[in-house]
């Protein structure tokens, strides 16, 4: 019987950008108001198609909520399949909102600025989404490749040297980790003589010690590329060039291709390694280096002056954090490690969109002026007290920055807060640890608190630079089209405050069936190909 148009949502996210972006390349850059409302239309689709696919893997419309698509009526595990979990809808929900946001802000300036801007921000999507969505390593391959090769235009575009010299070295970095990822891909299927990843954890058990060995030494081959994606140390040093150099837009959606590498770890790491033969590998290397990423990541966030390069430590002391938390191998670790992954890149993703406004009220001189007033001990003397009121752009601002710098340093009360309460309850409660609290477990706590702290000194001595040694900055002249943007990610953030727990819960069913391979192996075994068309089993 034929397919549902609720089991072609699975492949909505993949084929909605494909289209769209070959599309929009015949139309002509003249009219971009088109371009941009047909790009918006379409990532809103995307929006709306990865709510109904959270709904609908919650609601278990599938079999333990897991979907699973067999592209042009290829049978498992030959052909191109698509898997949606709890999860994968969790990240297509994340990667929407982001781009939605990324899209409107870059409407009055930055999509103007260069060509086939919104063709390749859709051919990104594509590549995104399909990390996400695909169950095979070859086409996850692919799809990198997709996204990494739009992004290459995209932090190129509008091209200044800076911007040429950072994109130089992120195309040579990206094209070393993807001749990695082949060598991995290649030793995987000589070793187990499949890619798909399900099928994969599957067939371990059959293997010899001398192909488990091979086979081993694949996967951290090809965990080299996703680790160099990911910014662990010292793979990440590309990192807070590259994004203190792209544009606003691009930058913020960087953000996400860095976690990208992560959530791939995450799903490949605990479905091959939880349990059977080669269960434990690698997890105290993941550990080790997402603590020398943390390190790494708040002695850079300490000494950068500038807020590009802020936020791109930032984003290395989130990969370091999440790294940290799954090769710390406590499966109550996941759901929180998850819920801060949310909470952290959303708010590093609005504090790039922000820095493009705050730079409009920095005056060249505050900095200098700052540093002399702190090194002599200067102050100014106090005037009569008079009110003056604060313009509304300033007041958005200042407002807005203190929102980001809350939620990226982890302080109260807001969503970043409840993410390391939650690393640090888990990791301090000896019943989901084992029986006691090791020295391993006080390092990364300890670390956790200190990129915390570097964090508070270097954005507040940002913040005290620009807001106040400035002599009555002249209120900027603010679009609704960049306001918009980051205030709807803020309120995503407070929202997430106030429904932490529902999300923890969400987050939580989400995190469980990633250590059960059985349990996606008797997905894929009941997907079946009927009459040319494609079915479910269970539907």
């Amino acid at each position: 019987m034929p397919l549902s148009w609720v089991q072609h949502l699975i492949l909505a996210p993949i084929l909605v950008p494909l289209i769209v972006g070959a599309g929009l390349v015949l139309i002509n850059e003249r009219h971009h108001q088109r371009k941009f409302l047909i790009n918006l239309a379409a990532t809103l689709s995307m929006l709306c198609t990865a709510v109904a696919l959270l709904l609908l893997t919650d609601q278990e419309h599938w079999p333990a909520g897991i979907g699973v698509y067999l592209s042009a009526n290829w049978a498992a595990p030959f052909g191109v399949v698509l898997l949606v979990d709890r999860l994968t809808a969790v990240m297509l929900l994340l990667s929407s909102m982001l781009a939605s946001a990324s899209l409107i802000f870059a409407m009055t300036r930055w999509s103007r600025i260069g060509v086939h801007f919104h063709s390749l921000f859709q051919f990104l999507m594509m590549g995104i989404n399909g990390a996400f969505l695909t169950n095979d390593l070859f086409n996850l391959f692919v799809f990198f490749e997709v996204m990494l090769a739009a992004s290459y235009g995209l932090v190129l575009h509008g091209y200044n040297t800076t911007r040429i010299r950072a994109g130089m070295q992120y195309i040579v970095v990206n094209l070393l980790a993807s001749f990695f990822f082949l060598i991995g891909v290649a030793l995987i299927y000589a070793t187990a003589g499949t890619l798909n990843m399900t099928d994969l954890a599957g067939r371990l058990e059959g293997l010899n010690p001398e192909d488990l060995v091979l086979l081993k030494i694949g996967v951290v081959i090809l965990a080299l590329a996703f680790l160099t994606k990911s910014a662990m140390w010292p793979l990440g040093f590309w990192l807070p060039t590259t994004y203190s150099a792209a544009s606003p837009p691009v930058a913020a959606m960087m953000v996400l291709m860095t976690k990208i590498g992560v959530y791939v770890l995450i799903r490949l790491w605990l479905l091959l390694f939880s349990e059977g033969p080669a269960a434990g590998f690698g997890f105290d290397l993941l550990l080790v280096g997402g603590l020398a990423t943390l390190a790494f990541g708040t002695i850079g966030i300490l000494a950068s002056q500038e807020p590009g390069r802020m936020a791109g430590y930032a984003a290395v002391i989130s990969s370091g954090t999440l790294l940290a938390a799954v090769g710390y191998g406590e499966p109550a670790l996941i759901n929180v490690a998850l819920f801060y992954m949310i909470s952290s890149t959303i708010a590093v993703a609005a504090f790039l969109l922000l820095i493009e406004l705050v730079e409009r009220i920095r005056v060249p001189g505050a900095a200098m002026l700052a540093l002399t007033m702190e090194a002599f001990g200067l102050e100014d003397k106090p005037g009569e007290p008079v009110g003056k009121a604060i313009p509304g752009a300033l007041a958005f601002l200042g407002l807005a920055f203190a929102c980001c710098a809350l939620i990226i340093t982890g302080l109260p009360p807001l969503s970043g807060f409840i993410a390391k309460f939650g690393l640090f309850h888990t990791l301090l409660d000896t019943s989901s640890v084992g029986a006691g609290i090791d020295l391993i477990t006080w390092i990364m706590i300890a670390l956790v608190v200190l990129s915390g702290l570097a964090g508070i000194i270097s954005l507040m001595r940002f913040g005290v630079r620009t807001f106040w040694a400035a002599q009555n900055p002249a209120a900027p002249h603010l679009q609704r089209s960049e306001v918009m943007p980051i205030t709807a990610l803020l309120l995503v953030c407070v929202l997430l405050t106030a429904q932490a727990g529902p999300t923890l819960a969400y987050l939580e069913r989400s995190a469980e069936p990633l250590r059960q391979p059985a349990l996606y192996l008797d997905r894929l075994e009941a997907s079946q190909t009927v009459d040319g068309s494609l079915t479910e089993a269970a539907l």
